[in-house]
This record gives structure tokens, sequence and C-alpha cells, in this order.
């Protein structure tokens, strides 16, 4: 009898599709090594865990911002998003000043420390999107964006009717 090691390198064949020619499996394939690869360019380029890097973009581009909404633009769960905003915080590189409405809320905002890193942060992004698409043509890199853009909005659209 094989080990299960053995067999789990091993192909299963039969009636059901192969696993890896499932589009969210290949889609989790690229975010994993892209995650993977771009923890590591910002720890070693801009000293910052991946989470907090998000959080900086997050902010920048869009603030003022409640933790809720930087979960939200970040893609991070609540608790992932408000550790890492207090690590910013900590850092010099956000304030968190007290919502005006509602005085549970706080609003993020840069601080010029901040906002010079945000900026490094940005190109960065750049250079790693050059890096991970660089195998693809300008209008491949367009097509592919439009697509991505296409299911997001399907997705949404669904999640939307189940709420």
């Amino acid at each position: 009898m094989p080990s299960p090691r053995a067999s789990a390198r091993t192909p299963r064949k039969g009636r059901l599709p192969d696993l890896e020619r499932f589009l969210t499996y290949r889609l989790h394939v690229v975010n994993k090594l892209s995650d993977r690869d771009t923890h590591r360019a910002y720890l070693e380029q801009l000293e910052l865990p991946l989470g907090e890097a998000r959080c900086l973009a997050a902010i920048g581009r869009f603030e003022p911002l409640s933790v809720k909404d930087l979960a939200r633009a970040a893609n991070l769960d609540k608790g992932q998003a408000s550790r890492s905003a207090q690590c910013l915080v900590e850092r010099g590189l956000v304030d968190k000043t007290t919502s005006h409405t509602d005085a549970r809320g706080v609003w993020l905002t840069l601080t010029p420390p901040g906002s010079a890193m945000y900026e490094r942060v940005i190109r960065l992004i750049q250079a790693r999107n050059r890096e991970i698409f660089g195998c693809l043509s300008a209008a491949e890199q367009d097509q592919l964006g439009s697509l991505l853009d296409r299911v997001g909005r399907h997705m949404l659209e669904n999640a939307a009717q189940e709420d």
C-alpha cells in the first residue's frame, strides 16, 4: 500500500475534473505565490509586513477611512485591519481620530511620514505588477484586468442578492 505522501504526489485520475484546471484553484496559487514574494519585498524594502502595507495603501488612496471601510478596501478582516492600523499609528504613519458622529468610531488618515511611505508602497506595488504580469502584453494585461473586473462585479451582484 502506498504511503499517504506518495499517493498525494500521484495525480488521481477519474471522472472528476482535475483540481489544477479550476480557475479558482489557479487564482489561489497565483495569489499565494504573489503574496509570498510581495510580503518579502515589503519587509526588505519598506520594513512593513504585508497587512500593514496593504492598509497604508488603502488609507492613502481612500482616506479618511473607518476601520470597517479599511478592512473592505484592504481586503482584510476587521480584526486584521484594526491591528495593522494600530501598528501604523504606533509607527507614526497614520493618525487615528475619534469620529464626530460616533464616539466609538475612528477615522484613519496618513501623517506626513505616512504620505511619504504611501508613495514608496505604491511604487513597490507598481514594480511588483510589472514583475508578475510582465509575461503578458499591454493588451493582454488590459484584457485580464477587464475580465477580473467583470468577475468581481458578478460576485458583488450575487452577494447583494443573497443579503
